[in-house]
């Protein structure tokens, strides 16, 4: 934990699930400036209905609390970190109302401040489902940090929401000014794009927040060449599962298998959801959850873990996500259950798994990929 010195106040705050040797904050230089300019423009949110669009950890909710924040994020992460620092500052979390990038509300607002998200597809979406909820008097303000706003990012401004400038950069932030043009004509949303889904007769949906949204990515095309299938197989798990794909496979290849969809996006979730019910409407069990890797997932209730680990958690980089995942399959599992794993060779993963559950194989490879299995004894 550590100490957010902010315009609006001092506040400690988390990163989410908490590490130990926690090396990353849970806020970043675009959250200070954007709070800086709000009190150095004298735009106070006293009074103004406030909209936070993909705060990470309560870098901006938490110090707008007293203002009553609406927040938007497709993080199951950030809405639990939100709730977890807003309880360690002894603010009370209903001031605070979460909602995911699929459940925006309705009317307009005074005040919206949008953190820019890593995704083009997604800052689109979102400036598309922002419209109905500006009026002329409403104040937008964009922040990120300048290695994730180019050129692309402004022609999304511009297009959905009128002339746009950006601000000087501050500790490698910058803000974005739009001047609203609510009578530009709205653009048809392109989302949830969808493909068919090589060698079956599927057609995959995607929102726009989803991992290799417009084609198969090449890692889970080997995975599903090798998808095992066993009548032992009772509980399969899709750990991380994106738009469903290898879950919605390993459901066709083990027909009397209930099968669990984990993923912390919400987006995720959803386009899981969509596409298996399209594949199979109400003919197959399944359960559709955002958490966090496997967060509330009972011990000793899975046969089989099926796993394309991330190489990020938002903005940070690392293994970290992956190891917390390995570990949680082993508890999760059942006796003699197996996880399998698709990931870059060079990645390493078999040392963390023989580590974990005290063996590793390779079921098959090739130049740039592998398919470990570990089965818990």
């Amino acid at each position: 934990m550590e100490t957010f010195n902010s315009s609006f106040g001092q506040f400690n705050l988390s990163r989410y699930p908490k590490r130990k040797r926690e090396q990353l904050r849970a806020w970043d230089a675009a959250d200070e400036y954007l709070l800086k300019h709000l009190e150095e423009e004298g735009l106070s949110p006293e009074n103004k209905s406030v909209l936070v669009v993909n705060d990470q950890f309560g870098g901006l909710a938490i110090p707008l609390s007293k203002y009553s924040p609406m927040v938007i994020s497709d993080s199951w992460l950030a809405h639990r970190g939100i709730t977890a620092n807003a309880q360690d500052n002894t603010i009370d979390p209903s001031t605070i109302t979460l909602c995911s990038s699929l459940d925006y509300p309705e009317g307009a607002f005074d005040l919206v401040l949008l953190k820019i998200p890593k995704s083009l597809a997604m800052l689109e979406d979102q400036l598309i489902r922002l419209r109905p909820l500006l009026s002329t008097s409403t104040i937008v303000v964009a922040a990120g940090m300048v290695k994730s706003i180019h050129t692309s990012t402004l022609k999304l401004f511009e297009k959905y929401l009128g002339p746009t400038k950006t601000s000087l950069a501050y500790k490698k932030a910058r803000l974005i000014f739009p001047q609203l043009d609510l009578k530009k004509e709205r653009a048809p949303s392109p989302y949830p794009s969808q493909y068919k889904l090589e060698n079956t007769p599927y057609q995959i949906i995607n929102h726009a927040g989803v991992f290799s949204r417009d084609s198969l990515d090449i890692g889970t095309r080997f995975l599903l060449q090798h998808l095992p299938k066993d009548n032992r197989y009772e509980k399969i798990i899709d750990l991380g599962c994106g738009n469903g794909v290898v879950g919605l496979m390993a459901a066709e290849f083990n027909p009397d298998a209930s099968i669990h969809f984990v993923d912390e996006s919400f987006m995720a979730v959803a386009s899981a959801k969509e596409n298996f019910e399209a594949a199979f409407g109400d003919q197959k069990d399944a359960i559709f959850e955002a958490t966090d890797c496997l967060t509330g997932i009972a011990r000793n209730s899975a046969n089989l873990i099926l796993n394309n680990p991330p190489f990020h958690q938002q903005n940070a980089v690392g293994d970290f996500i992956a190891k917390q995942m390995f570990r949680e399959s082993f508890r999760v599992l059942c006796n003699k259950g197996e996880l399998w794993v698709i990931g870059n060779r060079h990645l390493g993963y078999h040392l963390a798994l023989k580590k974990i559950f005290g063996n590793c194989e390779t079921v098959a490879s090739n130049k740039k990929f592998v398919i470990l299995k570990a089965t818990k004894h």
